[in-house]
């Protein structure tokens, strides 16, 4: 009973019950569209994108870090495979595997740099982003590289039960983070840089390697968004990734990751994206101007980021006290 009431009183169960509320509230509106089957494909398949960028940007959180590079990463990681499966003519599955090392690669440069430099991964992401920008259009130009086999393309549209295997993908990719963070000890320690860097040095934990393992795994996790990415698309061009980081952001946020590290909320940052693509329906069902969605969820993690550092500074002044009334 205790458990349940304090589950009740959880960000992950007030978003639960925010996407149920709105998706009830947008499928009586829409007069049943919204649960039609190809609707239903179409809302999971647009949500897996937001679940994995989410996830990438959660685990750098987790260390007080943050990954301006996101969308970047996942651009050029989506055109070089796309480069190496109708340039060099690369069997799908190298393809594939290549462009996920190359993600985690540069999620390792970035930590790489991030820890060997002293600077916040706000600055060093800045600058790869920039850098990886550039190599995207290097890559693609101003064509859509759309040419590479149809196996690929075909991935994206198979389904099960009206479930897309993309957003399968996603859901895997987010059981397989949450255990990781759950049962590893190299995650404890990761957190642990993040909620106090000092405490964690003295007992021992290395915060140079948690940042670069946070930053690295990020890059992994971007990879597998640029695969998802290049299955669902019909063709890779230079927009691919321009309009990640935003989402990348608002979904571990709302969730109740901090800026300052030391928390992950796999299934909230999960309900958060899920919640956020409501808004997208919401946006084209009732013909709203695409300024009040951004607006409104800026509104909401401006709002979510100051909760939490209330949370935090009041939690901060309740330690101070009881550790003053336990000296008296």
């Amino acid at each position: 009973m205790k458990f349940i009431t304090k589950y009740l009183r959880t960000t992950e169960f007030s978003l639960s019950l925010l996407f149920v509320l709105g998706f009830i509230s947008l499928a009586l509106t829409s007069g049943g569209v919204l649960l039609s089957g190809q609707s239903i494909r179409s809302f999971l398949a647009y949500l897996a994108i937001p679940i994995l960028i989410g996830l990438a940007q959660m685990v750098v959180l987790a260390v007080g870090q943050l990954n301006l590079a996101v969308g970047a990463m996942g651009g050029a990681t989506a055109a070089v495979m796309a480069q190496m499966m109708i340039v060099w003519e690369t069997p799908i599955w190298v393809a594939m595997l290549s462009g996920l090392f190359v993600a985690t690669l540069m999620g390792a440069v970035n930590g790489f740099l991030v820890v060997s430099t002293g600077l916040n991964g706000f600055i060093i992401t800045l600058g790869t982003l920039t850098i990886l920008e550039g190599v995207q259009y290097a890559l693609v130009r101003s064509f859509t590289l759309n040419a590479y086999p149809d196996a690929v393309k075909d991935f994206g549209k198979i389904d099960f039960f009206n479930i897309p295997s993309i957003f399968i993908v996603a859901i895997i990719t987010a059981v397989i983070v949450a255990w990781f963070f759950r049962t590893n000890v190299v995650a404890r320690r990761v957190l642990a840089t993040g909620a106090n860097p000092l405490a964690a040095r003295l007992s021992g934990v290395s915060n140079p390697l948690s940042i670069f393992l946070a930053h690295t795994l990020s890059g992994a996790l971007i990879g597998v968004a640029a695969i998802v990415t290049i299955t669902s698309l019909g063709g890779i061009n230079r927009s691919i990734g321009g309009d990640w980081l935003l989402s990348s952001f608002a979904a571990p946020i709302i969730a109740g990751v901090l800026m300052s590290g030391g928390v992950v909320a796999v299934y909230g940052t999960v309900m958060a994206a899920a919640v956020i693509r409501l808004v997208d329906i919401a946006r084209a069902q009732y013909s709203l101007d695409p300024s009040v969605v951004n607006f409104t969820i800026g509104t909401v993690v401006l709002s979510t980021v100051a909760l939490s550092e209330w949370r935090r500074r009041r939690a901060e002044v309740i330690r101070q006290r009881f550790s003053e009334d336990s000296d008296e």
